[in-house]
């Protein structure tokens, strides 16, 4: 497959699956009439870059995994610690984001207060105008 449609199918750009092919974390494909031709195994694993990269993983961590993952089976436990590890990155993120959205509902239920407070004050001071 061509990396038009590499690209395509992962979302990924061209110059990201370039650049990603010189970091190693793909390998380089065998060329077909001087033009790159990957095999279909490659869209799994770009995707599973994307995640990684998603959860916040720094890309010299994704270079590790893929130079682990080329070592196969024997990597198998640093690999499941690599992913444990950015799990609890995840989870630790997912607090904080939980944290925020606490702290935006109780302002959004404070100014909707105000709010309403205000509008009863107002309807107040017509009612007065109107007498």
């Amino acid at each position: 497959m061509k990396i038009g449609e590499v690209a395509r199918r992962t979302g990924l750009s061209i110059d990201t699956l370039r650049y990603y092919e010189k970091l190693g974390l793909i390998d380089s494909p065998w060329r077909q009439g001087g033009q790159r031709a990957y095999d279909e195994n490659i869209i799994a694993w770009l995707k599973f870059i994307k995640l990684l990269k998603a959860t916040g993983m720094p890309l010299a961590d994704v270079e590790t995994y893929a130079r682990l993952r080329r070592e196969g089976e024997r990597s198998s436990a640093q690999r499941r610690e690599m992913l444990e590890h950015q799990r609890m990155v995840v989870l630790a993120k997912i607090d904080e984001l939980k944290a925020c959205i606490e702290l935006l509902d109780y302002k959004i239920i404070n100014y909707a207060e105000i709010e309403a407070r205000h509008r009863a004050e107002d309807g107040l001071k017509e009612q007065t105008y109107d007498h």
